[in-house]
């Protein structure tokens, strides 16, 4: 069954926007203008997503985040105008799944969701092996192979690509990378990980202008891409 999607957006235009490319999509949509709208559809509609926009006029979106979370194993994926890094990593340290900034490109919105979905019920996939274009990452037994020739990687590395291939396709914050690959008592830096991120760039991505295998949201972290 096609997923039911609740847009939360004061600006009609947008609205009708998301409303028109969900439906071509095959999905149902659900709207409300407010905050308190957007919790008495989400109570009443169980949707299995929310488009958020966060300048609601009756509260901030991110303050309804984790009451919105609270109904299920839905995806919240934010959309909104602001684009300051801290914003972005409050959404997602409150429970949001992805964030796309407008004005938006709608295809890529469609992308972002379909890869959330996919992963709903989960904060991480629970695949053993990740495959992505020619990669292939064995979680498990920690091999990763590109054109099914095994690539050296440093146990460093690996730690890093292991947390972004569990999420892949979405965005994972520096400080949620850093905590899980060096640890508080390593007094991790985001300059260690930018030297690793570098590495695993120039391992896995084949020669050409297919563009980078891990994407870089500015200020706020890494995402293993799923689109290629």
């Amino acid at each position: 069954m096609p997923a039911k999607i609740l847009v939360v957006d004061d600006d009609a235009a947008i609205r009708r926007l998301l409303r028109t490319t969900l439906i071509r999509a095959d999905y149902t949509v659900v709207e409300a203008e407010d905050a308190r709208g957007a919790l008495r559809q989400a109570a009443v509609e169980h949707p299995g997503a929310i488009l958020l926009d966060l300048g609601l006029p009756d509260r901030d979106g991110l303050a309804i985040i984790p009451q919105l979370r609270a109904h299920g194993d839905l995806v919240i994926l934010v959309v909104s105008a602001r684009d300051a890094v801290d914003e972005k990593v409050t959404a997602l340290d409150l429970g949001a799944d992805d964030f796309v900034t407008k004005p938006f490109d709608t295809e890529e919105l469609l992308a972002r969701l379909r890869v959330a979905l996919r992963h709903r019920g989960s904060s991480e996939t629970t695949q053993k092996i990740v495959r992505r274009g020619d990669l292939s990452i064995d979680l498990d037994r920690r091999i990763v192979c590109r054109h099914g020739e095994e690539l050296h990687l440093t146990r460093k590395e690996h730690e890093v690509l292991g947390v972004l291939a569990r999420h892949i396709g979405r965005v994972v914050t520096h400080e949620r990378i850093l905590a899980a690959c060096w640890g508080a008592e390593e007094d991790p830096r985001v300059e260690y990980l930018r030297i690793v991120i570098r590495n695993l760039r120039q391992k896995l991505e084949s020669p050409g202008p297919v563009g980078s295998v891990i994407a870089n949201e500015l200020g706020v972290g890494y995402r293993l891409r799923s689109d290629l």
